[in-house]
């Protein structure tokens, strides 16, 4: 498979450009396609770093006896200090949480 050179472009442009060929009925079958297979591929992706994040979030869950949304509330509020684990935890929990919007995001039908 052949990797294109992707040229240094402002995505800001690129987006408002697509948006317009959108609004003017000037899209093809292709580009349809090839959004819907980027948003797929990207879903799939982003649900195995979902999968992976949460697994790793059960063990630390089952270790101290807490769920990840009570810890962090605490963390956030400064009950838990700043034990090396903690740091890690909270880290993940942010992670996972950032995962599940993006998640939702490429797989939410309009």
């Amino acid at each position: 498979m052949q990797v294109l050179d992707v040229p240094k472009v402002d995505r800001r442009a690129r987006l408002a450009q697509l948006i317009r060929l959108y609004e003017q009925g000037q899209v093809s079958d292709l580009m349809d396609r090839t959004l819907y297979k980027l948003f797929s591929v990207e879903a799939a992706e982003e649900h195995k770093a979902i999968n992976l994040l949460r697994s790793d979030l059960d063990a630390l869950e089952a270790r101290f006896g807490m769920e990840s949304p009570d810890f962090f509330q605490r963390f956030e509020n400064g009950e838990m200090g700043d034990d090396m684990d903690h740091i890690e935890w909270a880290s993940l929990y942010q992670m996972y949480i950032r995962s599940c919007k993006r998640l939702e995001l490429l797989t939410v039908e309009e």
